[in-house]
């Protein structure tokens, strides 16, 4: 590991978030001094120091450890190919529905979108705090809500509080195809 790529990485997350160093020292509850001396040195912080600066700058500490190749060009900006959709297992896997994450490379999001592949049978019932979007695809989707039930075909949506109970299933010959949004609330 290059311990001065960890400095570079620290300083180039906190000028793209355009926090001054006074700010980020407040955050992580250390010096300004120290954080420059950190963003300048050669070798890299403990392990708890190098934690509490993730977290301030609200990123994932694999970030500051990502050598230059494998860290992002623009933290701001994610493109993820086709080809680079990465399976994902959530508590929906359990239940047989499957999950493409559509932006596992940007950091510090508040919301995740994947491409879903419901059922044909409902197994489980979410409720997690936050919003939701869906749009169908590929339908038809039942889609249930508070204990209601809603025919959407391809092309419709829906938009609602995720904290509600809610589900789908495919209708039909073919699994239906959503684009899911799940927004999480940020916890300060």
């Amino acid at each position: 590991m290059d311990e001065k790529q960890i400095a570079r990485n620290i300083k180039r997350i906190r000028q793209a978030k355009k926090m001054s160093l006074a700010r980020l020292a407040k955050l992580c509850g250390l010096t300004k001094g120290y954080v420059s001396k950190i963003e300048n040195s050669d070798k890299a912080p403990p392990f708890s120091t190098l934690s509490k600066i993730a977290n301030a700058l609200d990123t994932d500490i694999s970030l500051l450890l990502a050598d230059e190749s494998e860290a992002p060009e623009n933290l701001n900006l994610c493109i993820i190919k086709k080809n680079e959709r990465k399976e994902v297992v959530t508590r929906g896997t359990l239940y047989g529905l499957h999950y493409e994450a559509l932006a596992h490379k940007k950091i510090g999001k508040n919301m995740e979108p994947y491409v879903i592949l419901p059922v044909f049978r409902e197994k489980g019932v979410f409720s997690h705090e936050g919003e939701e979007f869906i749009y169908v695809l590929k339908g038809p989707y039942e889609f249930s809500y508070d204990g209601k039930k809603y025919l959407l075909n391809e092309g419709d949506s829906a938009y609602f509080d995720s904290i509600v109970p809610h589900n789908g299933r495919s209708l039909g010959k073919k699994k239906a195809k959503i684009l899911a949004v799940i927004y999480s609330y940020k916890r300060q």
